[in-house]
């Protein structure tokens, strides 16, 4: 079967209707063949705003509906998934060309936060606080807070906007969704998905609680802009973010960042070499280095460098490369051209400054338009020119050090601090690493690789990473208004700091 063809019969499965993937002037191509799967239509700026304005009204009633009911929804929108987990796992592979456990696993992510949000819904815990004032009782409470735009990556098309929908929606919001313009088609099933968990739920559902908008930057600046809109959640590089987040500041809207991962690993003299080989190559090449947390940075001690990094490079050479649809390969391919053109120019920079490239060139498999790359490590005399930058790519950066004091310095000498993950028996070490003076960033991991994060806990990183958390742990708070509340149940009006203002 046609790659078209099996596209579309998993849209139909789905539930989306065959008239909306032809005729429009949105191109999506498959990154697996590079064929154009589809052809949709794109809103217009216009009317974008008229379905963020109703994404409002949909809010107004959604928020007097109670949590535990909420929860409800989500729950049923996770047996919807449960029902459709092989269909929608096939097509984010196909638009994304992710490797079928990885596309599988995506889906798992979407139904483990939906999980969590029907537990989340009985816990949207305020506090009861001591007040200095005799007769009084103080409190805080957290209410919805309004209509919350997403605008998600084509790296991961669903998992992460249900991150972000699972808690928005459970905390009394309703969401509007901009997916990536190279992955539409996941997102478009999605909303079928949650459409039928929304007429299973009932009328206490309003309509437009989930909205997606298919279009280009001017669709984005809508929902950035739009004065409805009380909470973007925007996932992407730094550029962008450097563009989102001052223009939501400038109305005082809440903005939740999660952006460029420049990520590294160091492997410490003590480290058990075995599970860091396993862990630094599904890090660095999983996903065909295209994911956030991609490992990028490599930190070897010059007592086990020459043991490990001939191990690394003999993986690099081995690791099986090709259609993630038709092998077993565990890579597959780039997104698209221009990734594999900044693929190129990155280790061209690492050439002339002084790096040794194993692997990065193009796997040809047939198909002009495809981009199959083999993953590359660069031995690098020292971390500059492109090691500082994130490229969207399978490229890892391998450095000796011999000081761990200076390592801990190098490890955070980049802009970006999402995701890091260091390897040791050693206890000093490993604590040091997390403790305030180790690593900057906000995924710090001990004997596991910088990818993989599980929703429990809250994802996001610092610096240029943006400072946003989503999914699990208190990460709810950022879709929710606390109110702090003061009741006077006596018959006196004490007031606090022992001011008086006594009057006749």
């Amino acid at each position: 079967m046609s790659i078209v063809k099996e596209t579309a019969d998993l849209l139909s499965k789905l539930g989306v209707d065959a008239a909306a993937l032809s005729g429009g002037d949105l191109a999506v191509h498959s990154p697996v063949t590079g064929e154009q799967i589809a052809a949709l239509k794109t809103i217009s700026p216009a009317d974008a705003g008229k379905a963020i304005d109703a994404a409002h009204e949909a809010f107004k009633a959604w928020r007097l509906v109670p949590g535990p009911k909420r929860g409800e929804l989500m729950r049923l929108l996770g047996e919807e998934l449960r029902a459709h987990k092989a269909e929608l796992g096939r097509l984010v592979s196909i638009e994304v060309g992710k490797i079928p456990s990885e596309g599988l696993g995506e889906v798992q992510e979407m139904i483990d936060i939906c999980d969590f949000a029907v537990g989340l819904s009985r816990q949207l815990y305020g506090l009861t606080i001591a007040t200095e004032r005799p007769g009084h009782r103080m409190m805080e409470t957290w209410h919805p807070l309004g209509v919350v735009g997403v605008i998600s990556a084509f790296n991961f098309p669903v998992a992460v906007w249900s991150w972000n929908a699972a808690l928005a929606l459970v905390c009394g919001d309703s969401v509007v969704w901009k997916p990536s313009e190279k992955t539409p088609l996941t997102a478009l099933a999605c909303e079928a998905i949650f459409a039928r968990a929304v007429a299973r739920f009932g009328k206490d559902a309003p309509a437009n609680l989930l909205t997606v908008l298919v279009g280009d930057r001017a669709v984005g600046e809508v929902l950035v802009d739009h004065p409805k809109v009380a909470l973007v959640s925007a996932t992407g590089s730094t550029r962008m973010g450097r563009e989102v987040g001052p223009r939501l500041a400038r109305r005082f809207a809440r903005a939740v960042l999660e952006l460029g991962g420049n990520n590294a690993g160091i492997v410490c003299p003590s480290a058990d070499l075995d599970m860091a080989l396993r862990a630094i190559a599904f890090g660095a090449m999983g996903t065909a280095g295209q994911r956030c947390t991609t490992l990028r940075r490599l930190f070897v001690h010059d007592s086990v460098y020459d043991q490990l990094v001939p191990r690394l490079k003999k993986a690099y050479q081995s690791v099986s490369v090709g259609n993630p649809l038709e092998s077993s390969a565990l890579v597959g391919p780039l997104i698209d051209k221009a990734a594999f053109d900044n693929m190129q120019k990155a280790l061209s920079d690492a050439r002339a400054h002084g790096g040794k490239v194993t692997g990065g060139e193009r796997f040809e498999n047939g198909h002009n338009d495809a981009y199959y790359v083999h993953p590359a490590l660069v031995e690098m005399p020292k971390q500059d020119g492109p090691v500082t930058e994130e490229t969207f790519a399978p490229i890892l950066y391998v450095m000796k050090y011999s000081d761990f004091d200076a390592v801990l310095d190098d490890h955070n000498a980049v802009g970006a601090g999402l995701s890091s993950s260091i390897f040791t028996r050693d206890l000093q070490e490993s604590e040091r690493f997390l403790s305030a003076d180790g690593s900057d960033c906000g995924i710090a991991n001990v004997n596991i690789g910088t990818s993989g994060a599980e929703i429990g806990g809250a994802f996001g990183g610092e610096k240029e990473t943006g400072g946003g958390r989503e999914s699990g742990s208190d990460a709810w708070k950022a879709y929710m208004r606390r109110a702090t509340n003061t009741i006077n149940y006596s018959r006196e009006l004490p007031l606090a700091q022992g001011v008086s203002f006594d009057i006749e």
